[in-house]
């Protein structure tokens, strides 16, 4: 009975292979976008019920700072992009150099966010024990509550990003990850990233902006 057993690819034809990859990948993608979905509406509806007391705790931000970082995540997305493009092209040297420096910069999202934190932390601007804060309302301490969640959530899935695509870049440069046969892997990584990237970009405004 056993010799008769074929084995045979889960997948008929590599194009199936890639819808499912991507299909897979839009799934999660919905979740997430559940779940900051949920953090959106409460912003809002806090600034609805309560715009004077949120938009002087937002005047708090550091607005050059956010506007610095959303420039570096843009930049990073747009080389995703191109690494994609490259990867379904074969271009092996270009695709892992786009995916580390795409790596990179979000490295230095993360180094940028990390001295803004501080920067707030300093000023009694985060919740945090054993600092004295200089918001006194329960409105200013709830939207700053919804603002280190928003961005500290952001920078988690951020630091994820990071380590797909520097763990991408480090495959395709020792050759374990055959190109473009296997170009569907860099554009799954490229929808968590992009998602990532417009996650902020919608969180740049619902924070940051409200003057």
């Amino acid at each position: 009975m056993a010799e008769n057993v074929r084995l045979h690819d889960p997948y008929a034809r590599p194009v199936q292979q890639r819808t499912a990859d991507l299909m897979g990948m839009f799934v999660f993608l919905g979740t997430e976008i559940m779940l900051f979905g949920g953090l959106f509406a409460a912003i809002y509806v806090v600034r609805g019920l309560h715009p004077h007391e949120v938009v002087e705790a937002s005047k708090r931000l550091h607005l050059f700072i956010g506007a610095a970082n959303t420039a570096i995540l843009l930049t990073s997305s747009l080389a995703v992009a191109v690494a994609v493009r490259a990867a379904r092209a074969g271009r092996v040297r270009l695709g892992w150099m786009l995916l580390l420096g795409a790596a990179l910069t979000g490295l230095l999202f993360l180094g940028v966010k990390g001295m803004e934190w501080g920067m707030e932390a300093e000023e009694g601007l985060l919740p945090f024990r054993g600092v004295s804060g200089s918001l006194s309302g329960p409105v200013d301490r709830l939207f700053m509550n919804l603002y280190m969640i928003a961005t500290g959530l952001h920078a988690i899935h951020v630091s994820i990003g990071v380590v797909l695509l520097a763990g991408l870049a480090l495959r395709i440069g020792l050759g374990r990850l055959q190109l473009p046969e296997r170009a569907v892997v860099v554009e799954v990584a490229g929808l968590y990233w992009h998602l990532v990237d417009v996650i902020w970009v919608f969180l740049y405004p619902a924070l940051y902006l409200i003057r």
